[in-house]
């Protein structure tokens, strides 16, 4: 991490801000790309993702088959993060206002959110979704989800997460803190901590499958949020808070198969297919990631839309000039092959498709003619 980012210790159990320090964005940005976290913008000040584009805030319009992503615009918040550093470039260096928010599914994330709200307790039943406290248990000066975490842990023999100084943990403006782990490889989903239908304590959300996280460094109105202690890296999800996932619903209905995980080799194998050197290749390289990425998730991956936005952009690369379509067949047929085996015959028609689109304009790496 820059040494800008690089904050003395601070006892995760007081909930008092920690000291401002005011980090760029694009480095922020840039640092979180060197750990395989894909980024987004966030509006200026606010915690929130930037805008859509005028076209994408019509009604009914979703980020399926959007072309703005593909053609380097931040529409529809999280499903625009990304690697390329290029684009981060493009997206920071022209505006620097905005913030940087983390996609939490692609970069593998399970992020422990604890608030610090003055709000009124809620019933009993509801403090601990799934674990009874009984009448006679004195709850005198339970305020946070500083002190619902610490009960569940203590529950359970184990440390509280706000105390795990093995993994990155960011303070928050309004004092919560952001406890990050590296997921076991499974699809968590968010969660808020009032939330009827899942929840793990009460004011403890979590970001993980459909949410961002703000990254560390970043700066709102608010203030800033700030990394505490010398962890930098996300700990493995401890298996004892894995459990309490599944037992409070965070896991996909049973219908869902179990992921699958990738292959490093058979990914890399993938993106080095795109062939040529430079900005092209690296266009290329980030949304061939996305669709061999669909082979984690068997179904409801967005597999149809990834490998259309993949071949647009790469239509776009040949109509450019960039790359010769010989080149981007073979890469969109081996990413497409990787991720949904057996179905190449649907995956040929996506393909011609979206690049017979994308050769209609052009990517010249600086935005389509």
């Amino acid at each position: 991490m820059p040494a800008e980012l690089r904050i003395s210790r601070s006892d995760s159990r007081q909930p008092t801000p920690a000291p401002s320090v005011s980090v760029p964005a694009i480095v922020i940005a840039r640092w979180c790309s060197t750990r395989s976290w894909p980024v987004h913008p966030l509006a200026p000040g606010r915690k929130t993702p930037a805008a859509n584009c005028d076209a994408c805030r019509q009604p009914g319009h979703t980020h399926h088959a959007c072309p703005c992503p593909a053609a380097g615009r931040w529409c529809h918040g999280f499903h625009a993060a990304t690697l390329d550093p290029d684009r981060i470039e493009q997206w920071w260096s022209r505006t620097p206002e905005p913030g940087v928010g983390v996609a939490c599914a692609p970069a593998g994330l399970v992020v422990i959110d604890i608030d610090a709200h003055p709000n009124t307790l809620p019933p009993r039943d509801r403090l601990l979704p799934g674990i009874q406290i009984a009448e006679e248990v004195d709850l005198t000066g339970l305020a946070t989800g500083y002190h619902t975490l610490a009960v569940l842990a203590a529950l359970r023999g184990v440390p509280s997460p706000a105390d795990d100084e093995t993994t990155l943990r960011v303070r928050t403006p309004s004092g919560g803190l952001h406890v990050w782990y590296q997921s076991d490889g499974r699809r968590w989903q968010c969660s808020s901590g009032s939330g009827s239908r899942r929840a793990l304590a009460w004011q403890v959300d979590v970001r993980a499958h459909g949410g961002y996280i703000i990254a560390p460094g970043t700066t709102t109105t608010a203030g800033t949020y700030t990394p505490l202690d010398d962890a930098r890296i996300p700990a493995p999800l401890p298996p004892w808070l894995a459990h309490e996932l599944e037992r409070t619903g965070h896991l996909p209905a049973p219908n869902v198969p179990a992921p699958r995980p990738v292959s490093a080799r058979a990914l890399q194998a993938v993106i080095a297919a795109g062939g040529g050197r430079g900005r092209a290749t690296r266009a290329l390289a980030t949304v061939l990631a996305d669709v061999a990425a669909c082979a984690s998730v068997p179904e409801g991956a967005g597999f149809s839309d990834k490998l259309n936005r993949a071949a647009y952009t790469a239509g776009g690369l040949v109509g450019g000039g960039h790359l010769t379509e010989q080149v981007v067949e073979k890469a969109l047929r081996d990413a497409a092959d990787l991720a949904r085996p057996g179905q190449s015959r649907r995956a040929e028609a996506i393909i011609r498709s979206g690049i017979s689109a994308g050769k209609a304009h052009p990517l010249h790496l600086g935005g389509r003619s």
